[in-house]
């Protein structure tokens, strides 16, 4: 039976010299954060990035109630259902690396709604090949 997990985010929409775009955080997996240009597309990356953020982890963090949460008024709070047996399956156990990049690059991948890590994964497996 596949081990699913259901994670409340907060999605914040921005409006900003960068343009219009949301941005996912989950009090749950602290560091996680991911983004997209609608909000189904956050919350779609979301499941992604907090499967990378707790991969390693023996014991998954307990979903917590959102129900007391203070958002802001261009916040919502949406549920991500991860299937981490799935997940697990398809990408292995992953570690966490912290890379440097050039900060037009950086600006050009979030203009473009590019997830670096997948980037940087699909270029160090080709060439693994």
């Amino acid at each position: 039976m596949d081990q699913r997990i259901v994670y409340p985010v907060i999605i914040k929409e921005y409006n900003d010299e960068d343009g219009h775009y949301f941005v996912a955080t989950s009090p749950n997996i602290k560091g996680m954060v991911t983004q997209g240009s609608t909000l189904n597309e956050a919350a779609y990356f979301s499941e992604d990035a907090i499967a990378t953020m707790i991969s390693d982890e023996k014991n998954y963090p307990e979903p917590m109630d959102p129900t007391e949460w203070e958002l802001t008024e261009n916040e919502k709070v949406v549920f991500v259902s991860v299937n981490m047996t799935q997940w697990l399956k398809k990408h292995g156990k992953t570690v966490r690396k912290n890379i440097t990049i050039p900060e037009d690059l950086n600006n050009w991948a979030k203009e473009n709604n590019i997830n670096v890590s997948r980037v940087t994964t699909d270029a160090l497996r080709a060439l693994q090949r």
